[in-house]
């Protein structure tokens, strides 16, 4: 420390006397005795504390034994004022305990012991870390998070601490994920809804056996494989074809099975109005018709059938429009019913196309079948059946049918059709016998009636 300077003693401050001799105008401090003794002026300010090297409270430093300055009063206890300031002296660890230069030359007073009840240390809380957000990403994050969550389990890039006394909290990151390029990341955002979700699994395009991302060439090599050959493109072209000949088969049967059958009836029944509004209009019978002209009605009672009966045996023009044909051309005229004797022969189909004579099978001997014309009704009763018989057997159509059970000349209708059902293979053939003629102006027969 610096000597004292002169003018401080001698109370004259830089030239400046003051009113009283002074530095400033003031006076000179009036401590008997203060500066009686030589050093005593230095010692005292040595003793003053800096405040720039004060310890912190409760940080008290050793000192080094020190006898009382001749300015302390009487009254200033420094272990009293230290206990005041630092608090209670704690006891010195092996590290901190003091020299024996700086032992104290006295005792400290004892001080009764405060304890302070230690405030609990809150758990540290796990840390996540979030990635940044980005637009190209943030699906596939989205979808991260999601399956997460899902799991359990915390996201990889989190850790969680150790909470045990021994050991203090490290973070254990895990391993960052594979590299993917924008392409890749876009493409598993289409795959999982347009951005919005991710499929959480990597495509084999996208990722090899070893979860590391493939190349774009090697992506493509990939998908190249993953292409089907020229054997399975040809089975499906095959199974394809077949599936589309299965529908069109199945739309032929129901056009035959069904829809034919409508529109067959509905003309039939068109036909037959028409044919009645002809009768009661008085419109008369030219005796010779056309092909495909109407001129009759074949009532069959057990069977509930009502089919008007035309000209020919024309498939087009008569049969598939559900009516029943008369035999009328060539070797195959046949008579008519009201011829005085003779065999009045028809054919209908059996399935499809209104199908007239689908049942006639279950016609028994005795069996009413009626024709009826503009003039009168013409009634048979069922005499026989034969089965089967070859298309070419034209000898069931004669006057005389051979295998009818007739033995001679008489009034006779056959009925022809189709069998076994849904074939043209063999012919069945239904033979019956006059029995009544009876004008229409003596009304309905029985037959119809009942």
């Amino acid at each position: 420390m610096t000597a004292v300077r002169p003018e401080r003693d001698s109370g004259s401050g830089f030239g400046d006397s003051g009113e009283y001799g002074t530095s400033y105008g003031q006076e000179p401090y009036e401590v008997p005795g203060a500066f009686e003794a030589p050093g005593a002026f230095e010692a005292a300010v040595q003793g003053l504390a800096d405040p720039l090297s004060d310890p912190l409270p409760g940080q008290r430093p050793a000192e080094p034994a020190r006898q009382p300055s001749a300015l302390e009063p009487e009254w200033y206890d420094p272990e009293r004022y230290a206990q005041d300031w630092y608090g209670t002296p704690q006891a010195p660890t092996q590290a901190q305990a003091p020299t024996q230069a700086q032992a104290p030359t006295q005792a400290p007073t004892p001080v009764p012991e405060v304890s302070v009840p230690e405030a609990p240390v809150p758990e540290p809380e796990p840390v996540r870390q979030v990635p940044p957000p980005d637009d190209e990403t943030v699906a596939l994050r989205t979808a991260d998070v999601r399956r997460i969550a899902a799991e359990g389990t915390p996201p990889a890039s989190s850790f969680e601490p150790s909470l045990s006394p021994s050991t203090s909290p490290t973070p254990s990151p895990s391993p960052d994920p594979p590299f993917e390029g924008r392409a890749a990341r876009r493409k598993a955002a289409k795959r999982g809804g347009g951005g919005h979700r991710a499929t959480d699994s990597p495509s084999p395009a996208q990722s090899s056996a070893s979860g590391a991302p493939l190349s774009r060439v090697e992506a493509r090599r990939q998908a190249r494989a993953q292409k089907p050959g020229a054997g399975v493109l040809a089975s499906r072209a095959i199974g394809e074809l077949f599936i589309s000949v299965g529908v069109l088969m199945l739309l032929f049967v129901t056009y035959q099975l069904w829809w034919t059958n409508v529109r067959a009836q509905a003309q039939a029944n068109g036909a037959a109005n028409h044919l009645q509004e002809d009768w009661a209009k008085g419109k008369r019978n030219p005796g010779t018709f056309a092909p495909g002209q109407g001129f009759a009605l074949l009532h069959i009672p057990k069977l509930d059938v009502v089919v008007p009966v035309a000209e020919g045996i024309d498939k087009q023009k008569v049969l598939d429009r559900g009516m029943v044909g008369h035999y009328a051309e060539g070797a195959l005229k046949t008579a008519m019913p009201d011829a005085k004797t003779g065999n009045f022969a028809v054919a209908g189909h059996r399935n499809t196309h209104g199908e007239p004579f689908r049942y006639i099978n279950r016609l028994k001997p005795g069996d009413p079948i009626v024709v009826e014309t503009q003039d009168a009704f013409y009634v048979y009763k069922m005499a026989s059946i034969l089965p089967q018989t070859p298309p070419s057997n034209i000898g069931v159509i004669r006057p005389v049918p051979p295998g009818s059970g007739f033995t001679g000349p008489g009034r006779y209708i056959t009925l022809t059709t189709c069998t076994p059902e849904f074939t043209s293979k063999y012919r069945m053939i239904v033979w019956g016998k006059m029995v009544e003629e009876r004008p229409r102006s003596k009304g309905k027969p029985d037959a119809l009636v009942g």
